[in-house]
């Protein structure tokens, strides 16, 4: 019996990536053309003896002129009209054919960029100061947006938090939901300023070799945020069917899910918001039941949520306390929310309207990301109430007299309890009765079903943008969801659910890492006057984003060193593997740095001593050298990386 399971399974997985396997192989070309450039880039690189000069040189005539190296290659058959809105024009300053309106980037048939065949008209209105009619046309991105704030990791994250350390750190979680307004806010503007969402954007700006490494930064965000979802989509399969389904049965099943969620997008946008609504209004009830049947103490509620502080919080406390942020704040979601702005029906040539559009997606980001946050004071409500300070054996004593048949996932021992989405499911369904635990498996569900369409939108956004690739969206959906479950897949199968839910550590670990990767390209291009013209960021929101960020940033990496020095159990290869992923992660985000630093407006002069070089090089005899010195006699003795946009 167990080898046929073993063969069965095994079959189903080999089946998937058998499919991928052949998707990837019908674009093996494209891809193959991006490698081919790349290795051409890093020989240069290697080369190239002028390359630190050359390099400066590119990267500020790059940003000053709003032309990448791809665009300045093309043939320019049409200049686009200036934007009078706009003082200095946001985009490239010639295009090619078949380029859309808004995007420079070619498209034919059906690997059009989303939203270029369907837009949301906007109506007029007599009340020029607000409509609600204008609200309700603008209404759907901030919703599809905030979903990223009710994935499964952070609903984990949530209720870990509420168990660790009571209500104390809901404080946290509203200022980290804050927070992730105001990246939100910046990451809209630069879709509805410029027409181009943060992945095209970069693909302008950026040179080859970094901006493919950015984009593998966010893919690795997306494929860890993915199988978040899959492993809370199999546990609530997992619970809503009484252990019936596997957890490896409910892990290939997320597979089938998402196809069948993806062939409602031919049914129009609008219909494809109302559903992500539909979801979250699930949400709400579940989660919001769980809230209404446990009764909190409110009185509680509203000191955690405005009282800073956590007294008496051991270290485990302050843990799940920081892993809020890391939770909430998802770096790949500030892409996602650049490019759902996109479809809505916005003339860019007209100043007023630009910013009347930044005004009602600022709104409808706020109620969407309020509606997200009380969901999540729910979750952490509901487990503070329940399971602070609660050991093992008092939730095991529960479940044997309520006949639970999940009653073996708590060991009877006097350990406090360590809280996963299963457990908690468990342990509602052993305290306020059987509905509550099914309950919660159908709000697991629905988060879990909604980040994964999110997803899917946000791989192919990533994939159009840094990459220039076409694919459909059922091959991109195969390929991410395929290397997500695989992993999955083996943990499921051979290990315990314990293991499978202990995976959500190690990836929103995982994702804090990349968080910089999402959050500096945001704050640069958002400041930089050759992207938005009279929309860049003043000077007070440059300095609270860049103190945000980098706030979020050393949070992030604090939980990530203590992540580590809880798993690597003093190995002295796997210190070695982080010190040099280190170097790589900080030289990256240093680099980008320099950027920022130039959308800002700073001049960095390099004192570099020119002189002294060459003449080195000259008693070498290179005659390459040679004649280079000739022509650097010429120049200044003095190189400058960046002359500001």
């Amino acid at each position: 019996m167990l080898e046929e399971k073993w063969v069965n399974a095994i079959a189903c997985l080999i089946g998937v990536v058998y499919s991928s396997v052949s998707t990837i192989l019908k674009n093996a070309a494209s891809i193959r053309k991006v490698g081919e450039a790349c290795t051409t880039l890093m020989v240069k690189m290697t080369t190239t003896p002028t390359l630190t000069m050359n390099l400066s040189a590119e990267m500020s005539g790059q940003i000053n002129s709003g032309v990448s190296e791809e665009d300045q290659r093309r043939t320019p058959e049409e200049s686009p009209t200036q934007s009078p809105s706009l003082s200095s024009p946001a985009f490239p300053t010639h295009t090619v054919s078949g380029a859309t309106e808004n995007s420079y980037l070619t498209s034919s048939g059906e690997f059009e960029t989303y939203f270029d065949n369907e837009r949301i008209h906007i109506p007029e209105s007599e009340n020029k100061l607000f409509s609600f009619h204008k609200l309700w046309a603008f209404t759907g991105p901030g919703f599809l947006m905030s979903i990223a704030y009710l994935d499964p990791g952070n609903i984990e994250s949530d209720l870990q938090s509420g168990a660790a350390a009571s209500y104390k750190v809901l404080w946290v979680l509203m200022w980290a939901t804050l927070l992730g307004l105001v990246m939100q806010r910046l990451s809209a503007r630069l879709g509805t300023v410029t027409g181009l969402h943060l992945a095209e954007v970069c693909y302008r700006y950026y040179p080859k070799v970094p901006r493919l490494l950015l984009w593998i930064m966010v893919e690795i965000a997306i494929i860890g945020s993915d199988m978040q979802e899959v492993i809370g989509t199999s546990i609530a399969l997992y619970l809503l069917s009484n252990k019936a389904i596997p957890l490896w049965g409910g892990v290939l099943l997320t597979v089938a899910d998402t196809f069948t969620f993806l062939s409602l997008d031919r049914y129009g946008l609008r219909k494809l918001e109302a559903f992500f609504g539909f979801l979250i209004t699930v949400m709400a009830i579940t989660f919001g039941y769980q809230y209404g049947v446990s009764k909190p103490d409110q009185v509680e509620v509203l000191k955690g949520l405005f009282i800073p502080g956590c007294s008496g919080c051991d270290n485990r406390a302050l843990l799940q306390a920081v892993g809020i942020v890391g939770a909430v704040i998802m770096p790949h979601n500030l892409y996602l929310h650049s490019a759902l702005v996109k479809s809505r029906e916005v003339d860019r040539t007209k100043k007023e309207e630009v910013r009347e559009a930044n005004k009602y997606f600022f709104v409808e980001a706020c109620i969407a990301l309020l509606t997200s946050f009380i969901i999540n004071v729910f979750v952490v409500s509901v487990f503070a109430k329940g399971l602070f300070g609660v050991t093992n054996h008092e939730v095991h004593e529960r479940c044997v007299s309520m006949n639970n048949t999940h009653s073996d996932v708590f060991q009877d021992n006097d350990e406090l309890v360590d809280a996963d989405l299963y457990k908690a499911g468990v342990f509602l369904g052993c305290t306020y009765g059987i509905t509550c635990m099914y309950i919660w498996a159908v709000g697991i569900l629905a988060a879990g079903q909604s980040s994964t369409m999110t997803g899917t939108y946000v791989g192919q956004f990533a994939m159009e943008g840094f990459l220039n690739l076409r694919w459909k969206r059922w091959q991109r959906v195969l390929l991410t969801r395929t290397i997500a479950i695989t992993p999955t897949f083996f943990i499921a199968f051979y290990q315990d659910i314990n293991d499978l839910t202990g995976m959500n550590d190690l990836l929103n670990a995982v994702m804090s890492l990349q968080l910089p990767f999402a959050l500096i390209p945001t704050i640069t291009f958002t400041s930089a006057h050759k992207v938005m013209g009279d929309f860049r960021n003043g000077i007070f929101t440059k300095v609270l984003a860049s103190l945000l960020s980098l706030v979020i940033i050393a949070i992030n990496l604090w939980f990530v060193i203590n992540f580590l020095n809880t798993t690597l159990n003093g190995q002295w290869w796997a210190y070695l593997l982080v010190v040099c992923c280190g170097v790589f992660y900080f030289s990256l985000i240093i680099y980008l740095t320099f950027f920022l630093v130039a959308a800002f407006g700073i001049n960095l002069c390099c004192n570099i001593p020119m002189g002294e070089m060459l003449a080195l090089l000259q008693s070498l005899g290179t005659s390459l050298v040679s004649k280079e010195s000739q022509n650097m006699s010429k120049r200044k003795s003095q190189s400058t990386i960046f002359d500001g946009l």
